[in-house]
């Protein structure tokens, strides 16, 4: 476990925004410094943060809660209404996403682990926020493959601008877990699973129309893209229309991937990852017909939450990624480039696991720390021009 770092780097102190050290990248010629401000506290494992249209928070925590932060302030109940969770090892309560016409129909939607130790699988889940409780309550999507474990859920969201939704679902776990007599990480390379892939549904869960697997046999109805092992961010580039995910390796090898309809990115078949016990996951880390990742981080940085930034509080920031890490502890600043690839730029100490960023309605940068009773929600705020 990477060793906490000085508390003197939380609450209101200032954030030195240093050079990133992949590659020997330089910073840009215009950035900001920033601090980071508490905004909740008292937080059991949080894991994902979503607004609704008025300003209200969403929180989701691991062991099954889903916390409501209203006028700034942490509501001391839990949500009623949220589906039982399994809560065992990275699974429980994970991510959350507020449909864009809330408004009106008032759905938000959950993905969570569910089921035994011995058998388990990733669920999406709709229901209906009242602003107090969670009622009609819908299972859109379970994944048809039942595992041991408690690892790899995956299980990030992301609602796309004709609303349909991608649902990352994680590989299932590491070695010696099995299934079908095989380790369970090669049904990434499985187009009828859904283990390892990203999906793309309807609001309703139904598979979306014009998938590009449709008319091949035996796919799984709204596969997207296959060959992932864990992602744990996923982000929107409305400008460009492009989608970015960031995806846990084993040991090394985490990875920043453009996602693309119909692209196979590798795993296991190919990948810069080790195993944890040292040899080679793979022979090659590259292949004819593979999507080669835009960054990968060695050592890893276990990179959960990701951010892509159109606002403008910040100079010299716009259109850059922001990736957390939860063994660096740190934001990774990210910069896309028309070819392709992605440049990082700075790190920005945290001083914690960081297990989401997301922009807020009010253009600032969010900042969710996991923590066993002591994750906070931070807003990261420019002191201005350097």
């Amino acid at each position: 476990m990477a060793r906490r770092r000085s508390p003197i780097l939380n609450g209101l102190a200032a954030l030195l925004l240093v050079p990133a050290l992949l590659g020997g990248c330089q910073p840009a010629a215009v950035s900001a410094a920033v601090r980071s401000v508490p905004v909740v506290g008292g937080l059991e494992h949080p894991w994902a943060v979503a607004w609704l249209p008025d300003g209200d928070l969403l929180i989701t925590e691991r062991p099954g809660r889903l916390r409501l932060v209203r006028g700034g302030v942490l509501q001391p109940e839990p949500i009623r209404g949220v589906p039982e969770v399994l809560a065992a090892g990275q699974g429980g309560l994970l991510d959350v996403a507020v449909h864009p016409d809330f408004a009106t129909n008032r759905w938000i939607y959950l993905t969570y682990a569910a089921g035994s130790a011995d058998a388990n699988h990733t669920r999406l889940a709709r229901a209906r926020f009242d602003g107090q409780a969670l009622t009609d309550l819908q299972v859109l999507f379970a994944v048809p493959q039942r595992k041991a474990g408690s690892q790899h859920f995956g299980s990030r969201l992301l609602w796309l601008p004709d609303r349909t939704l991608l649902l990352a679902i994680g590989d299932g776990g590491n070695p010696p877990v099995q299934l079908e007599g095989a380790l369970i990480r090669l049904q990434a390379q499985n187009p009828g699973s859904a283990l390892g892939k990203v999906l793309r549904l309807n609001d309703d869960g139904s598979p979306a129309g014009g998938t590009p697997f449709a008319g091949r046999p035996n796919a799984l109805p709204g596969l997207w893209s296959l060959g992932h092992r864990n992602i744990q961010g996923l982000a929107l580039d409305r400008r460009h229309g492009r989608v970015w995910a960031s995806e846990h390796g084993a040991r090394g090898g985490d990875e920043l991937n453009r996602i693309e309809a119909g692209v196979n990115y590798g795993w296991p078949t190919v990948t810069h990852s080790r195993e944890y016990f040292g040899p080679a996951i793979a022979p090659a880390s590259s292949a004819p017909g593979l999507r080669d990742p835009a960054l990968v981080w060695t050592p890893a940085i276990a990179p959960s939450g990701l951010a892509l930034y159109d606002g403008d509080r910040y100079p010299g920031w716009h259109g850059d990624l922001f990736a957390g890490g939860l063994v660096s502890q740190q934001v990774h600043r990210l910069r896309p480039n028309p070819n392709g690839s992605v440049t990082p730029q700075q790190q920005i100490p945290i001083g914690n696991r960081v297990r989401d960023v997301r922009q807020g309605p009010d253009g600032f940068l969010y900042v969710l720390t996991d923590g066993a009773g002591d994750g906070q929600l931070l807003r990261l705020e420019p002191l201005g021009p350097r």
